[in-house]
Parts: C-alpha cells; structure tokens; sequence
C-alpha cells in the first residue's frame, strides 16, 4: 500500500512498483487516517508512507498502523534535515527502512525501481514483531539510563570535555574501528554509542543513508554518545575518541597521514556493492592505511555491502566482529560477510558496548584505553 500526500508521488510510486513482477499495490491513501483505515482492512504486506501529510503525519500513522498489525512500514522522506529528523524518530518508533523522496523524474528511475523494489522485497519477510519487540526493549533501556543520569545530575552536551592528553599522546590514536551498517542501523548504533566510553581508537562509520540525512544522524548520535560524533569531511584527521559518519551520496576513504594516522576522503563515485557510500569502500581503503592496527565491525543490513571489506580488514591482519542473526533487524549483510568466512567473531547488539572496548583491549594491551 502507497500513503503520499501528492497524487503524482503516489501514481509514480505505484507505477514503477508494479512494473515488478512480484509487487501488487493493493491501495493509495492520501493521508494518515485514510492509511489507518486501509490498512486495517487491506492488511497489505508493505507499506510506504510519506512522513509529512495533512490530518496526521507520518509518525502518527506509523504509531496507529503498528498498534493494530505489525506491517513492515518504509518511510518515504522529505530530502531536508527536517524530513531526516522525523525519519530517526520513526525508526526508533518501529519503521524498518526509508527512502529519500525523489526530486525529479531521473532520480525517481534511481530511487524507486531500484532502492524501493530491492527494500521492499527485502522487509516483506520480516518479523515485525521481533524487530519492535528488540527496539521497544532497548528504547526502555536507553529512557531509564536517561532517567537515571538526569536523576543524578549529569548532562550530557553536543560539546564534551577536552582530554588531558593530546590526541597523539594517546595509545589508540594510531588505531581504528570500522564500521558499516544498513538496515536498522540508526537504532542499534544509538543503542551502542549510548555506552561506549570516551578514550577509544577512531571510529569510521558507513550506514547507508540518503544525502541530507547523515547530518542530521551525526547531530542526534553526538547529543547521547561519550564520543564526539560528526558527519566526515575531506581532510579530517582521525582522532580518539571521535567517530566520523559517511555522508550520504558519497563515498568515504582513508587516507594516510603521518606514519601510522589516517585522514579521510570524501568523493564522488559509481555506487560499489550497490551502495553509495559503500562499506567495502571505506573498510578496503582504512585496511591499507591501518593493517593489524584495524577492527572491523559488520552489522544489521540487507545486501551484501560490507563482506569484502572484512576480507580486505582480515587479510592485512586486523580482526572483524559480525553482529548476529537473533539481534539484527536484517540478518545480510553481516550474515554474507560470516558465511564467506569474513568474520572472526559474532555478538549480540546488547554486548556490542562492552564487547568493543574489550576486544581493542585484547589486540593491543590492557593499557590501551587507560
């Protein structure tokens, strides 16, 4: 089923989905209670829904349709910093994936008959109810870790406290983490970020995410997490205690700075692995600066992005953790990476926190993170 607020998003969404030999649209709605209705009635299988509309808005809808039936829902979203705002809200409210609506006839071919059809098939298979259950679970979680620092007195604060040390003084500082995640990304990296400490190795990260949304992830991600948290620019250099978030629509590479840093590059590019930025990308490019003094994380995602920048971590010596099939929202990319032999080790979400710390502990000495 197809919610749009525009009758010429909706006629060429459902156009272009039914040109797929496997997809039926069943109905279009044209606002938020239209969709609640249809829903309840037509129990399609997929839902698209654009996020802002007239009477009730996306998020609304969202809450309403998952209340009564747990329907994969894809959210098709405004490209501004708004629309990407409201986007994190709903993934964290339930919907599986999103689309960035398109803004003219070319990107429409790009965006829909590719992207849509290929996140469509994927989550029709979902279960639903085990994905809310999984975030509901970890949203509680988070609120009463919230709860409690704000009962304590602690603030957290977009600016964090300098470290005493300089950043090449630290241990970790010629050291770095990867990682690449898709689908049902922003939720399990929040949960993650919430606990890491201040004090680790760099950290790059690609989630596949369209152009105008990443800032506006890297904003909400830097508000809860310990670790300073940006969207990558060309010519960052690779600090402790930073992570740095590839921007959406291009690809992010590792450059050498020094002797034994790295700094990134931000460029343009054909899409690799079927993604723009691409996992294998960035992971490729940060095994060549870093060597075995690189951990590669692999997390929920469909596709298969990502696999062969774990082999490329692995081969030049560095260790690769996968997260696995009970706590992923898309057991894909990271099952690909597993099953072509491209992971070390796999964890559940829930010890991805400690388990982080404790496997940079492992590679490089108890002392690393002191």
């Amino acid at each position: 089923m197809v919610v749009d607020d525009s009758q010429l998003i909706r006629a060429l969404i459902s156009d272009l989905l039914e040109e797929a030999s496997d997809i039926e649209v069943i109905g279009t709605a044209a606002d938020g209670m239209e969709a609640v209705r249809m829903s309840r009635s037509l129990k399609p299988d997929v839902i698209t829904l654009d996020v802002q509309m007239p009477k009730m808005d996306g998020l609304q809808t969202l809450d309403k349709i998952l209340e009564q039936q747990p329907i994969p829902v894809i959210m098709v979203s405004a490209t501004t910093q708004l629309g990407g705002q409201i986007t994190l809200d709903a993934l964290d409210r339930g919907a599986l994936d999103y689309i960035a609506k398109p803004e003219g006839l070319k990107e429409a071919e790009t965006t829909l008959r590719t992207e849509l059809i290929r996140k469509i098939r994927s989550v029709a298979t979902t279960d639903v109810q085990r994905v809310l259950k999984m975030r509901r679970e970890r949203a509680e979680k988070r609120k009463e870790r919230r709860d409690a620092r704000s009962a304590a007195g602690e603030v957290r604060s977009a600016t964090k406290a300098p470290t005493s040390k300089t950043s090449a003084d630290l241990p970790v500082s010629d050291k770095c983490i990867a990682i690449g995640i898709s689908t049902g990304g922003p939720p399990a990296l929040a949960s993650t970020f919430e606990l890491l400490p201040d004090g680790l190795p760099p950290i790059v990260i690609v989630q596949h995410m369209p152009a105008n949304f990443t800032k506006a992830f890297a904003m909400r991600m830097n508000s809860l997490s310990k670790v300073n948290i940006k969207e990558a620019e060309t010519g960052d250099i690779l600090k402790p205690g930073h992570a740095y978030l590839a921007p959406g629509g291009f690809h992010l590479e590792v450059k050498r700075h020094g002797r034994n840093c790295g700094k990134l590059l931000v460029r343009e590019g054909d899409p690799v692995s079927g993604h723009r930025p691409s996992v294998d990308v960035m992971m490729t490019s940060a095994a060549q600066i870093y060597g075995n003094r690189l951990l590669g994380i692999v997390m929920t995602g469909m596709g298969r992005d990502g696999s062969d920048g774990c082999k490329a971590v692995r081969a030049g010596g560095g260790f690769v953790l996968g997260q696995d099939e009970a706590s992923s929202d898309v057991y894909g990319m990271n099952k690909v990476a597993f099953l072509e032999g491209n992971v070390d080790r796999q964890f559940s979400l829930d010890e991805a926190p400690t388990l982080i710390p404790a496997q940079v502990r492992r590679m490089w000495g108890a002392a690393c993170l002191t």
